[in-house]
C-alpha cells in the first residue's frame, strides 16, 4: 500500500512538472531529430525549418542526425524520449507509415507520437545515370528487359515509396531490377552520379538540379500530373503505366503525452515559419512544395497518416515486400 502510494505522489509531481514546464515553454534549446544522415531532401528541409522557427520559439534549434534502418532508428529514439516539446520526428511516408508494415519495430508510429504538422511534399521520380542508353520510359523498359535482372536501382532502406513503386513498375513492365538499399538519399545520389547504380525511384527533390545540368536523365514522375519543378519530365499515367503514384510528404512528430498547450506553441511556430515567403523560396530551390496551409495543423497530419497507412499496408503484404 505505501509502495502504490509513493507511485502515486511520485507520479503526481511528475506530472506537476510536465505541466508547470509547459506553461513556460520552452526554456532551452529545441532538437528536431532527422532519421537520416546528413546532406539528404529531409535533412534540408529540417534545416531550413530549423533555422526559421528560432525566432517565433525564442530559442535555438538544432538538427540531430541519427540515421540507420531506413529511418526507424531515428525515429524510434524521438519515441522514448520525454513528452515535453524538445525532441521532435521529422519523417516522411516511409518512416512514419511503411516501416511499420515492412519490419519488426519496437515502437507505434501511431499511438507512440503526437502530430504537430505537415511540412512539404514532393513526388517520386524515375532517374537513371547519364550514360544509361535509354532517352525515354520505351527506352528504359527495353534496356531493363535487355538486361534480364542485372539493372540496379538504389533505395533509401527497404521497403519505401522507392523500392514499393520501383516493385510495381517492373511487374507491370515485365522487367526486373535488383534493388541497392542506402542509408541515406545522399550516399545513394553519391553512386547514381558515380554510375555505380544505374537507376533510382526516388524524391524528385533531391535530383532535380543534376537532371537540369545534365548530370542525370529523368524518365518519368510517378503523380497524377506533371511536377512543376520540370514540366519537362512526362508522367507514367500519360505513357501507358496508370495509377503507379508515390509522394515523399513531410511532417513534425512528437512523443504521445507531449502536452497541448507545447504541441499548439510548436504548430504555432511551425505555420509562421512555412508562411514565410523565404522560407517558401528556399523550399522551392530545394524540389520541395510547402503543404497547402489547411494541412498544417495536427489533425491534418494525423489523418493523412491514417489514409496512408490504410493505402499502403494492403499494397505492402501483396507485394510481400520485407525489410531484414
Amino acid at each position: 500500500m505505501r509502495m502504490r502510494l509513493l507511485v502515486f505522489v511520485f507520479g503526481m509531481l511528475a506530472l506537476g512538472n510536465i505541466c508547470a514546464n509547459a506553461q513556460d515553454y520552452p526554456t532551452r534549446t529545441i532538437t528536431i531529430v532527422v532519421p537520416f544522415p546528413p546532406g539528404g531532401p529531409t535533412d534540408t528541409i529540417a534545416r531550413i525549418l530549423a533555422d526559421r522557427m528560432k525566432a517565433p520559439l525564442g530559442q535555438t534549434v538544432i538538427v540531430e542526425n541519427i540515421g540507420g534502418a531506413g529511418g526507424a532508428i531515428g525515429v524510434g529514439h524521438v519515441a522514448r524520449s520525454a513528452p515535453d516539446g524538445y525532441t521532435l520526428s521529422i519523417g516522411h511516408v516511409q518512416t512514419h507509415v511503411l516501416n511499420a508494415a515492412t519490419m519488426k519495430l519496437d515502437y507505434d508510429v501511431v499511438n507512440d507520437f503526437a502530430p504537430v504538422s505537415l511540412i512539404a511534399d514532393t513526388p517520386v521520380w524515375i532517374v537513371g545515370r547519364k550514360t544509361l542508353p535509354a532517352d525515354d520510359v520505351k527506352g528504359l523498359i527495353a534496356w531493363l528487359k535487355s538486361e534480364d535482372g542485372k539493372a540496379t536501382s538504389g533505395t533509401v532502406g527497404v521497403g519505401g515509396p522507392p523500392d514499393i513503386a520501383g516493385t510495381i513498375f517492373a511487374k507491370e513492365t515485365g522487367t526486373k531490377i535488383q534493388f541497392v538499399p542506402y542509408r541515406g538519399g545522399a550516399l545513394l545520389l553519391q553512386d547514381l552520379l558515380g554510375a555505380h547504380i544505374d537507376m533510382a525511384f526516388s524524391q524528385a527533390a533531391n535530383y532535380v538540379s543534376y537532371v537540369h545540368n545534365g548530370q542525370l536523365k529523368a524518365y518519368a514522375v510517378l503523380a497524377p500530373k506533371r511536377w512543376w519543378a520540370a514540366p519537362e519530365v512526362p508522367t507514367l499515367d500519360e505513357l501507358g503505366i496508370p495509377a503507379i503514384h508515390a509522394t515523399f510528404w513531410h511532417g513534425i512528430w512528437v512523443p504521445k503525452g507531449t502536452p497541448a498547450d507545447v504541441i499548439a506553441k510548436l504548430n504555432a511556430a511551425i505555420r509562421e515559419s512555412l508562411a514565410d515567403p523565404s522560407v517558401q523560396e528556399r523550399f522551392r530551390d530545394a524540389g520541395q512544395e510547402v503543404w497547402a496551409v489547411e494541412g498544417q495543423t495536427p489533425e491534418a497530419l494525423a489523418a493523412k497518416q491514417k489514409d496512408e497507412i490504410a493505402r499502403w499496408t494492403p499494397i505492402i503484404k501483396e507485394a510481400g515486400i520485407k525489410a531484414e
